[in-house]
């Protein structure tokens, strides 16, 4: 059987930055194992997996080791695909996931997710996670992933990680979030996950579900312009909304090629 295969670079407008993330639609769910060795074979952070169902686009996204249950960039892609490639009608597309009904507004090629709000909460730094870093941070919070806030753009760059203790991590689907305020942004950070194939993301649109309400409330703002100042880079247009943060970004084709399951 033949299978499309679209990879997208999420969160920039050039290839070779911001982060790639594959798409592949479908008509019929696939067992979750095929799914996952798909991922695994495609060996970027996410693949997103969509059923068009005409009022409503399933979506569901795989790392090359687990099922998400929130993903933005890869979200960012499939809407891309169905937009400039599929010709999906209408102004707005609406996603079923794991996370509920998530829309997204695509105006002159900027596309708006729509995301739940994940306020973080202060708690202690874990000492596995102290033990892991080269730099401190001046506060520690925790959602779905730890935030790990800093004084300086410069401190985020410099941040070095032993990998023999961030490994031993058990934070399930989520990751550490560090964070500062940007030199010609409202905010900066870089994200890494435990055991991942892809260690550093390069722009996690999810990580913004705490990054929004955190950075908002501190900086007094609804609007912000932030960056993911990884090696590949990329630029959101965040807004907090309360209980909902919008999340806005370009993205751009890569690649379109065909896979066979035989």
């Amino acid at each position: 059987m033949k299978f499309l295969l679209y990879q997208i670079d999420a969160f920039t407008d050039k290839i070779f930055s911001g982060n790639p993330a594959c798409v592949v639609p479908l008509k019929d769910w696939l067992p979750d194992e095929i799914l996952m060795k798909i991922a695994q074979e495609n060996a970027v952070a996410e693949t997103a997996f969509i059923i068009d169902k005409g009022d409503k686009v399933h979506l569901r996204w795989f790392t090359p080791e687990v099922e998400m249950d929130l993903c933005g960039h890869a979200t960012l892609a499939a809407s891309h695909v169905l937009k400039e490639i599929l010709k999906h009608p209408g102004k707005n597309i609406l996603f079923e996931t794991l996370s509920g009904d998530l829309e997204v507004v695509v105006n002159d090629g900027l596309y708006t997710l729509d995301f739940p709000s994940r306020n973080p909460s202060v708690l202690a730094l874990p000492q596995l996670l102290k033990d892991s870093i080269n730099i401190l941070p001046t506060t520690v919070m925790k959602a779905r992933d730890f935030v790990l806030v800093y004084p300086s753009e410069d401190d985020v760059r410099n941040i070095e990680i032993n990998r023999l203790n961030f490994d031993q991590l058990e934070l399930g689907t989520g990751g550490v979030i560090f964070t500062a305020p940007g030199n010609d942004c409202d905010f900066v950070s870089r994200f890494f996950t435990p055991r991942a194939t892809v260690f550093e993301d390069p722009v996690t649109g999810s990580a913004h579900c705490s990054l929004i309400p955190y950075w908002g409330n501190r900086l007094g703002k609804k609007e912000m312009h932030a960056r993911q100042i990884s090696q590949r880079g990329g630029t959101l247009i965040c807004k907090d909304e309360g209980k909902r943060v919008l999340i806005s970004g370009h993205a751009t084709t890569y690649s379109i090629g065909e896979f066979w399951i035989r």
